[in-house]
């Protein structure tokens, strides 16, 4: 072998290991909120909804970059989440949230909110299947 194609086997090996290096601190799966407590600091995704017996806590007035509400998952156990970004509309009315953050020592310090709201979809279905029924 030439001495420039074994560099550029070396440089290729280089690349592969920092691009699965970098890469490896993106991977995150959805968690509980229990088991998310037991792993303070790591960045992880918690799906759950927005436990409206708690206050929700948001003043675009005084602060609109904060908010903070408690969350509840599908096991039963919830959170004080708090977001430092404006509200996302119909938070209250959305059935799930996925949220992706890390718990610190109180309360789930989230980087981002998706709303998961089937029923904007509802309304579609019903109108796709009337759709479908009349051709």
């Amino acid at each position: 072998m030439k001495r420039t194609h074994i560099i550029m086997l070396v440089g290729i090996a280089a690349l592969i290991v920092a691009l699965i290096v970098f890469s490896a601190g993106d991977f995150s799966t959805y968690d509980t909120i229990g088991s998310a407590k037991q792993k303070p600091g790591k960045y992880v995704h918690l799906i759950a909804r927005v436990d409206n017996s708690q206050p929700i806590e948001y003043d675009p007035v005084k602060n609109p970059n904060y908010l903070a509400f408690y969350a509840i998952d599908s096991l039963g156990g919830t959170t004080k989440v708090i977001y430092r970004n404006s509200k996302p509309t119909d938070l209250e009315k959305s059935e799930r949230i996925v949220m992706k953050g890390k718990m610190q020592n109180d309360h789930f310090e989230c980087n981002d909110i998706l709303l998961k709201c089937p029923s904007k979809y509802k309304d579609d279905q019903k109108q796709l299947e009337k759709t479908v029924k009349e051709q």
